[in-house]
């Protein structure tokens, strides 16, 4: 599998489909079709708009579509998305807020990199612009990244995070969701031990697998099944030609997307024959529920092989982190040396791809950090999207989060005081690494 022309197949495969659904929507609202009352002719216009949209987005990164904020005068503060530190394979992101005053709260969203953009968690960002200084890590699509940027893998994303850390400054509060928060919790532990006047305030994850054999899953049950070599050989190909990144190895997003689609067919087939139904009556609309969540779960990015391959290996397989064995360029990081950062873990019971206790195994692992600092929840009947921008994320979670936040407000001050006088004086922000 691993040859530019199974990716530009896919791609292929992908145009083909748009073109096939651009074609029945033509052909079906063809003007002279209205003197036809076929319902077949009327149900092939709306397959083919459903079809082309969905196809579409498959290459497409959403924006962010933040504009504005309330703030607490009560007038409309116009949003503008800025990069703070910008590297090969991901930026550090704050969403400023103009003419508002700094907000207390800073905090830092680690998005996952597991086939979709960091606009996954545009519901998180919204939810917390009015309460908080909102940063968040954006990472790239590997299929635009050149060769000549060099690999990039588990070690390299731990190393991003260390680095995006510091340039905040220990006053941040870092909220980890899904994928990151192992690597998370290891770029914590990385600079407790090596840099401790630039580790966070505080550190929540949420849906981690920190540890993945504390609850099977699909997910889990797929790693055990799979060897490492029929892994490379099934999953990962050459970008093709079109593309930047022509020649790297990648898992490619259309075949992670294949796999999202089929652990919930039913439910997906179910959801766009629904939509379809609503097209031919025209109460579709252009930013409805279901183009609302489909425009952002269709857009899939790339993840470089070496990525993809080291988290299967390293975090399923073989569990260093839950054995606290894990290494970042041969040192081998110890999660009980973090001391002063409180840790707060979230889980939804129904969680399907990260169980309930995958998450929580990071409280027993943080051995340095007392009890008093460290908070489990379980959110009943959420589901992992739930848990981060549904509904359980806006009703319960969220309060809970700023809560735990602000009760550990403060800190850092002293540290981040320190840091930002040596950054005014003119010593830089970031250490080598």
């Amino acid at each position: 599998m691993r040859f530019m022309a199974t990716y530009d197949l896919m791609e292929t495969m992908r145009t083909t489909n748009q073109w096939l659904g651009a074609t029945a929507s033509a052909f079906g609202s063809y003007p002279a079709v209205a003197a036809l009352p076929n319902p077949w002719l009327q149900w092939l216009a709306a397959w083919g708009e459903v079809t082309e949209r969905s196809f579409a987005r498959m290459v497409a990164k959403p924006d962010w579509g933040i504009y504005s904020v309330v703030g607490e005068d009560g007038r409309d503060h116009v949003v503008s998305v800025e990069k703070l530190v910008e590297r090969p394979f991901g930026d550090l992101v704050h969403f400023k807020v103009q003419g508002r005053p700094e907000k207390a709260r800073r905090v830092l969203l680690v998005a996952p990199m597991s086939g979709h953009y960091a606009t996954l968690l545009r519901s998180t960002v919204n939810s917390l612009l009015p309460d908080a200084e909102i940063y968040i890590t954006d990472w790239h699509n590997a299929r635009d990244i050149p060769v000549s940027q060099g690999k990039f893998d588990i070690e390299d994303y731990t190393i991003y995070l260390v680095e995006f850390m510091r340039a905040l400054g220990p006053d941040i509060n870092v909220i980890a969701v899904c994928q990151p928060a192992p690597l998370t919790l290891a770029a914590t532990a990385y600079l407790a031990e090596l840099d401790p006047e630039a580790q966070p305030q505080t550190l929540t994850l949420i849906g981690g697998p920190i540890d993945p054999d504390v609850a099977a899953t699909d997910v889990t049950d797929f790693g055990r099944r799979v060897t490492m070599g029929q892994l490379e050989e099934l999953a990962i190909q050459r970008v093709g030609f079109k593309y930047k990144g022509a020649g790297r190895m990648v898992y490619p997003g259309l075949m992670q997307l294949a796999g999202f689609v089929s652990m919930n067919a039913e439910t997906h087939a179910g959801a766009f024959t629904n939509q379809i139904a609503k097209v031919m009556k025209g109460e579709a609309g252009e930013h409805d529920k279901h183009n609302k969540f489909y425009d952002e779960y269709l857009a899939v990015m790339d993840m470089t092989a070496e990525f993809y391959l080291t988290t299967v290996e390293r975090i399923f397989k073989n569990r260093e982190i839950a054995r606290n064995a894990f290494t970042v360029k041969g040192h081998r990081i110890d999660i009980g040396k973090i001391t002063d950062v409180a840790i707060k873990t979230v889980e939804g019971s129904k969680d399907d791809i990260t169980a309930p206790g995958q998450c929580a195994a990071a409280l027993p692992l943080c051995t340095g950090v007392p009890d008093e600092m460290k908070a489990g929840y379980i959110e009943i009947g959420a589901g992992h999207y739930g848990i981060f921008a549904g509904k359980s994320w806006r009703n319960h979670i969220r309060p809970l989060v700023l809560e735990f936040i602000d009760q550990n407000a403060g800190a850092h001050a002293a540290q981040a005081r320190k840091k930002r006088g040596k950054t005014k004086a003119g010593k830089p922000a970031l250490k080598a690494v």
